[in-house]
Parts: C-alpha cells; structure tokens; sequence
C-alpha cells in the first residue's frame, strides 16, 4: 500500500504539464510523485507522512539550469571574488583586501569584473600592480573571455611590447604596443599556462560550494557546459568523479565534454570513452561543446558583417568546413553538440553545420543546441525549429546596461541592435526553449534571469526595456527553466514537470510570482528545493 513520506498542501501547484495546469497538493514517496491533488493526496497521507505547508507560495517542479560552471562559479567564491563589484575603485579595494588577507598566496586568482567598470572595456596593469604588492595576478572578467593581468603575470607569460596576438585572441596595448593588461580570448592563454596547479581540495571545495548555490537558488539538475581543461581551470569532470564516489553529489549532472579546437574528429574516440566513464560515475556527458566565436563587447563575436568604426567582424574559431565535418562525425556516433555561438555569423554556422549533418546521416534524434543567441539574423529564426535545434537562452544577458549601451550598441549599430536575443520570435517559430545562467559569467538566480525574459529589463532598471516586443511569458519561461531544459539534459522522462510517477525534485519558491507585477518578479526567492524527496535547501523563515 502506498504512503506517502511528505506531502505538500496550501499553496499553487503549477505542474508544468503539456497543457501547463495547476493543482493543490502534491504526495511524494520514496523518491518520486505519488500523487496530485487534495483528495489523492489525502488518501496516502499517514500518521508519519511530514506536511509542507505552502501557505500560498508556489511549488514548481525542480529548475534545471542548461548551461552553467559550478566549478568555475564555485572557485570564484572562494578565491578574490569581483561580482557585482560596482565599478573601478571597489575592484581594486576588493583585490587590494584578497592580497593583505591571503599573503601566502603565490598568485593572486579570481574574477567577477564587468567590462563596463573599465574604459573601453579594458582594465590596466599599472592599477593591479599597486594593490598586488608584486605577486602576479590573474583576475578573469565576469563573461570568462577576457582576463586582466598585473605586470608580474605579463613578464612571467614573456608577454612584452613584441609579443605577437596568437590566434584567435587579443593583447589590448598602449599606443606604443606595450601590453596594457587586458587579454582577450586565446590570449589569456599565455598568462594562465603559468599558473600554478591549485590543490585537489580547493577544487573539491569549490564545486562543493557551488552546488550549495545552485540549490539555493531552486536548482535540482544542471549542465555543466565544459567538462574539460579551459583558461587556467582544471576539468570539472574529475572532480564530480570524487564528489559522487563520496556520495556528495546531491543534484543530477549532465555536461558538455569540451571540444579541442586545435585537433579534428580523432579525437571522438576519446570522447566517447569519456562518456562511458563519466556515465557510470553518476554524471551524463551525451554532448560535445564547440566553441564557435567570442563576445559582442570586446568585438569577438563573429558577425556577418562588420562591427561600425573598424572593429573587424568577430573571430570564428572554426571554418565552416572543420566545423561541418565535426558536427557530422559527432552526430554520427550519437553526440548532442552544445554550440556557443553569439554572432549572427555563428549562428548561421552551426545551423548550416547541423543541417549538413543530417543530410548526411538523416535525423539521428540528437538533441543539438546553441546557447547564447546575442544575435540572429532573421533569415535563421525559422531553421532552429525546422532542424529541431533548442535554443539555449541565457535571459538574464537581454536588458539594456552600460555593457549594452556603451560597448555594444554603438558598435553594432540600429538594425543589429534590434535583432538581440529574440526569444519571442524563436518560441513563435516553434523552437524549443531552455534556460541557463551561464554562471559565473552572469547571476545563477533562475528567477532574475526569467524576470528579464518577461520584462526585458533588470530589476530596478532605469534604462528602457530592450526589444520589448522579443519578451515571453511568465508561464513560457518558467517552462523553459523546467521542462524546456529537462528535454535538452534528456531528463525529462524522468523530471522537468510535477507528474505522477516522475522522480520528487521540486523547488519551494518564496511567494507566488503569477500573483506578483511583473516588474516584481525577480524579487522571488526560494524556499526550499527538493532532489529526489530529499531536501537539499531550506531558507530560514
């Protein structure tokens, strides 16, 4: 007879079901949903059966987060942490009290700044070396393609006045060519290749620390969007290996295997071995991340046509050739690939890569995607649905802020401008949506990020909407966060909507947002999260 371990009453239940209904009450036990509904809830309900009470907050099915680096996230946390560091003089306050309070520290290691705090972008040496007191630093921007380094860390890397830009990267230089500080891209290789190797237990640490923040913010499952070697981090998948064998890992991973862009497909043998290992040792790595361009802000991102006043038109990292051939062996031996791709000309690239593929080896039911989206060329909206591409939206990046005022738009020019992350057009062509953070490059807190696909404006914003036009549902972006991302992890049979039968993970959040103004949205937090039937949060009343 079944019994019911908890059940949850008194609130909303919004089961993100194919028809998107709702219900008041939900039983779980041993680990999965009994039941829905006050008058099938009640029957399972014993003596022993622990009550959640609700009291009028919403219960969803647990968020999924599809693209994110808790390792990265997690390590920035615990080392000289720059998020949210509102300008110049508190980054360097911030360093300058990371250095006096680790003086044991060789390098001095962490990230977090906004390109905006910075002129043009671009922070100095000269300004580091004073709060450094000498030792190198290596300090990477909050989007992870650039880095800012000291003048120690550019004679330890031999960077000097002529040093040449190594492919598909950057060194931002006085008028005279000596480095200025600031690497882009490939070129925060040469300094990070110094660094020494952390500890094991920093790293353990590290990704322990965010799994705690993941769970704190309503998440059950992630993706992990590089399980490799990348900049000066070390491969995540290790270290989820050592988390699961201590029986530490308390959410459901699944993770892109990183995509060597300087070898070809034979390294795909390799990568299918790292699947099966990874498989067995509780983390699913069905997908293989290929990195297609860079970023808007340092003119990276590849573009179709140039940036306005002599930037160039981006950095494609791989020829429509390499990446054709790529995508079609990997798509071949059953790998998803997990494309970045920011620029329209990328975005092109990997649905023409895509489409290649399958007119060689037909649908192969592989569940592609591209992440990021900063542009899309019109021409492209409707492929993603014809080629059952998802798009993997990070909703959080689609506001207008300094970053888009001062180092973006102006350089992209009016009719660019208005073809940003066009999540509306996307979903009304009948792309499939998920959501991730992309933490740390931006907040991990899944209701931020869904208050700015519904507004189009961050919390507070004074700035005006972005592309008002492009935003979507509260109900729509709540079930990309769920069972949208589910579907591009392959969890969805087995999580992603509150349905009988589907494993317990559940998110508590702190109040009911479809009661709320939309611009009040963002403000929700989480009360509780649930894996399994097991809580893994519980915020304090």
């Amino acid at each position: 007879m079944l019994t019911a371990d908890t059940v949850f009453l008194g609130g909303p239940v919004a089961t993100m079901d194919r028809t998107r209904s709702f219900t008041d009450a939900v039983a779980v036990g041993d680990g999965r949903i009994l039941a829905l509904g006050r008058t099938e809830v009640e029957k399972l309900r014993r003596r022993s059966t622990e009550i959640v009470d609700l009291r009028g907050r919403l219960l969803l099915p647990g968020l999924q987060d599809a693209h994110v680096h808790p390792l990265y996230g997690g390590l920035q946390l615990v080392r000289c942490d720059l998020t949210d560091s509102g300008g110049r003089a508190e980054c360097l306050r911030r360093i300058a009290e990371y250095a006096g309070a680790n003086p044991g520290a060789e390098w001095i290691l962490g990230g977090g700044w906004e390109m905006a705090s910075f002129p043009g972008g671009c922070p100095d040496r000269e300004s580091l070396d004073r709060v450094t007191g000498g030792r190198p630093a290596l300090l990477i921007n909050e989007d992870q393609h650039s880095g800012w380094a000291n003048s120690a860390a550019l004679r330890a890397a031999g960077i000097e006045r002529s040093t040449a830009d190594p492919p598909g990267g950057r060194i931002e230089r006085e008028r005279d060519g000596t480095p200025r500080g600031t690497l882009h891209e490939n070129a925060v290789e040469l300094v990070s290749r110094h660094v020494p190797e952390s500890s094991r237990d920093e790293y353990l640490r590290a990704l322990l620390a965010g799994q705690r923040s993941l769970h704190a913010h309503g998440v059950t499952a992630w993706h992990d969007a590089i399980l490799g070697r990348y900049l000066n981090y070390p491969d995540p998948l290790d270290y989820y290996r050592a988390l699961h064998g201590e029986a530490l890992l308390s959410g459901r991973v699944t993770g892109s295997l990183w995509w060597d862009r300087q070898r070809g497909t034979e390294q795909i043998p390799e990568l299918l071995g790292r699947a099966e290992a990874a498989r067995v040792e509780g983390v699913r790595t069905g997908s293989v991340k290929i990195m297609l361009d860079g970023i808007c802000e340092n003119f990276t991102a590849a573009m179709l046509h140039p940036y306005l006043h002599g930037h160039g038109s981006g950095i494609s990292y791989l020829t429509s050739a390499e990446l054709n051939e790529a995508v079609r062996a990997l798509d071949e031996v059953g790998f998803a690939v997990h494309f970045h791709a920011v620029g329209d000309r990328a975005v092109r690239q990997a649905l023409d890569a895509v489409a290649t593929a399958r007119s060689t080896n037909g649908d192969r039911g592989n569940r592609h995607q591209i992440a990021h989206l900063q542009v899309v060329h019109p021409d492209d909206l409707t492929r993603f649905a014809e080629l059952g591409v998802a798009a993997n939206i990070q909703a959080e990046w689609a506001h207008n802020d300094a970053a888009m005022t001062e180092l973006t738009a102006p350089y992209l020019g009016p009719l660019r401008y208005a073809r940003q992350y066009p999540f509306g057009s996307l979903l009304a062509a009948g792309t499939p949506l998920a959501i991730g953070s992309d933490w740390p490059v931006s907040t991990l807190d899944p209701m931020r990020a869904i208050h700015v696909a519904v507004n189009r404006t961050e919390l507070a914003d004074t700035e005006p909407p972005l592309l008002p036009g492009e935003a979507i549902t509260l109900s729509d972006a709540l079930a990309a966060a769920t069972i949208g991302s589910a579907r591009v992890h392959r969890l969805e049979r087995h999580t992603g909507s509150i349905t009988v039968g589907k494993r317990a993970d559940l998110t508590v959040l702190d109040a009911n947002p479809f009661e709320l103004p939309l611009r009040e949205i963002g403000e929700v937090g989480v009360a509780m999260t649930v894996v399994d039937g097991r809580v893994v949060h519980e915020a304090r009343d």
